[in-house]
Parts: C-alpha cells; structure tokens; sequence
C-alpha cells in the first residue's frame, strides 16, 4: 500500500510481546524482499517493510549516493527523517509498541536503519544492521539510548572496509547504544550465519513471551 510516504507492506504479527520488525531491504530490492529473512529470525512477529522511494538506474535504494561509498548527505539526512515520521505515523496507524519495533536492514537498508539511530537514539528498540557502514559523522551528540545493536559485517566485504565497520560501532555505542560486533567469513552478500547469528541474538535481545 502507498501510504504514510511509503508504498509498504504490513504484516500483523501473533507474539503476544508485539515485537515489530522494521524491514529495510539493499539496493535493488523491495517490500517483499527480507520478508523470508525476517520469519526465519524472528518468528511470529508483525513485519514493517517499506520500498525505497530512490532510482538509481532502476534499481530501488533509501538514500542518493554519489559513488560507490560516497552518500549524499543532504538527502541521507532528509531520507532518514523521512523514514522516521513513516515509523511513528505507521505506529500510529497499525497500533505498534513503539517499544518493541526493531529494524533489520541489509546493506543500503542497514545504512539508513543506522542513520536512524545516530540521528534519532530511542526511535527504535533495537537493531541488526547486515553489511552496514558509516552514513555519517555526527557533529553533536543527538542524544541517548540503550538499545541492542547487532552489526553483521564481512571479512571479505570489498564494499565495506573493516575500518568503517569498527568506526561504525564506536559511533553507535557513543549513542549510548549496547554494540555487539560480529564478523563472518563472507563478502557482502547475505549467508546462513548470518541468519543463524541473527536468529539467536533476537531470541536473546528480544524473547517471545513466555519463551
């Protein structure tokens, strides 16, 4: 559906804790692309997945880049509010926890679920952030909160150098955020451990009640 300024999907969840799972797919992708992902790792929870509203030569991200690694950061900042109002209007909307929506994006996804929480620490509960890497550099403290954040990088990632991985969490925990950074034996692209990684952190981070 195209509304709360993104076309989106929205799937009801049936865990009794309401635990939300904020969907942000990689560049190329859309609303229905990290949807199996997210029943695999978080079973039973409500999903919020909203399409990338960028074309960069047909393919759908959040956020302009310049180059590879070189992110426009006047749009990254207005993107990235952008995505927040769509977090508190579809709160609204759909009847979530505010405090129990985490987000789980790949890539691009990941780049503006960790925008969103240098720029807005306590708008979401948690995060696992799969291939993300610096998307900005916070001139001021803007705030904040402890919330668990799972970052997911690769070795052998030619995209993301472990450098901007470490910074990354280094700025993340100065949000007062609880960082847990852990490296796979992959590229950039998505493999089994990290959904197995991600699948056991959040039924850590996150229990199902009565689990």
């Amino acid at each position: 559906m195209t509304t709360l300024g993104y076309v989106h999907q929205y799937l009801p969840g049936t865990r009794a804790d309401g635990l939300t799972v904020l969907a942000l797919h990689g560049t190329g992708g859309d609303e229905h692309d990290l949807v199996p992902l997210v029943q695999a790792v978080a079973p039973g929870a409500a999903i919020l997945a909203p399409r990338g509203d960028v074309s960069e030569q047909g393919a759908l991200r959040f956020f302009r880049r310049l180059a590879e690694g070189v992110f426009d950061l006047d749009d990254l900042a207005r993107r990235t509010a952008a995505l927040g109002a769509f977090v508190e209007g579809a709160a609204a909307q759909y009847g979530l926890a505010r405090e129990r929506v985490v987000a789980l994006g790949f890539s691009n996804g990941a780049n503006i679920a960790a925008s969103l929480l240098l720029a807005r620490p306590g708008l979401l509960a948690g995060a696992v952030l799969v291939r993300a890497m610096v998307p900005f550099e916070p001139s001021a403290p803007t705030g904040r909160a402890d919330v668990p954040v799972l970052l997911r990088e690769g070795r052998m990632d030619p995209l993301v150098p472990a450098a901007n991985a470490e910074r990354l969490a280094t700025l993340l925990a100065a949000t007062g955020a609880e960082v847990t950074l852990q490296w796979a034996h992959a590229g950039h692209g998505l493999v089994q451990g990290d959904v197995d990684a991600a699948r056991e952190w959040l039924a850590e981070r996150f229990p199902a009640a009565g689990a």
